[in-house]
């Protein structure tokens, strides 16, 4: 389709079978969500968990950022691969990157408390039943809006905002996994033509690529 806006999305989706759709996953941008309870209203809304995950990774990313600007080059070479040891969950880190990252931790309080929000949000995946994930959910949610990280405090709010769609995730198991790789797919194509200023061709190509 040529635009994701609401308008031509809605007369899109008002030609399709909606009754046979059980499940609706989106990422957690307002005009889909909105497509999926005006047409879909049988279906189980999902936030596809890629996209609610990686709020809380920006958030540790931007604090990473802010934290190393102020510190001095004798400082700043803990910093090494930063981003990389600081995404990684904790309990897979070697003894010599938990050496790394706990110089950094100890050196920043901001980092420290984030990373360790980070840890805390994927320690909900680490639980069964979905009933004791909504729980530590629920927890996280509660420290990351009183916390003094601003960034996690926006995160927070985000997940309560979009609470009912992102627990449904932990029910079903079910992504946009396959669908972010199509776009993907899409997003090379138009970057190695330069782009294409004819819809109906750029489509063409798509169909022609996926066929």
């Amino acid at each position: 389709m040529p635009t994701r806006k609401y308008h031509f999305l809605s007369s899109y989706f008002k030609t399709t079978n909606k009754d046979d759709v059980s499940f609706f996953i989106s990422d957690m941008w307002k005009p889909f969500v909105d497509i999926g309870y005006t047409f879909f209203k049988k279906s189980s809304k999902i936030i596809d968990k890629y996209h609610y995950v990686r709020q809380v990774i920006w958030a540790l990313e931007y604090v990473r950022k802010q934290e190393q600007q102020k510190f001095s080059k004798q400082y700043r070479i803990y910093f090494k691969r930063s981003k990389s040891l600081l995404n990684k969950k904790g309990k897979y880190l070697t003894e010599e990157q938990k050496i790394q990252v706990n110089n950094m931790l100890n050196i920043s309080y901001a980092l420290y408390e984030a990373y360790h929000l980070k840890e805390y949000f994927f320690e909900i995946f680490e639980q069964e039943p979905p009933e004791d994930m909504i729980k530590l959910f629920k927890e996280w949610i509660h420290y990351a809006s009183s916390c003094s990280i601003p960034k996690f405090n926006e995160c927070a709010k985000t997940f309560s905002n979009w609470y009912n769609e992102i627990i449904n995730s932990f029910y079903f198991n079910y992504t946009n996994g396959f669908t972010e790789c199509c776009n993907n797919k899409i997003k090379v194509l138009k970057r190695n033509a330069y782009g294409y200023r004819n819809f109906n061709r750029f489509r063409n190509r798509i169909l022609h690529m996926f066929n």
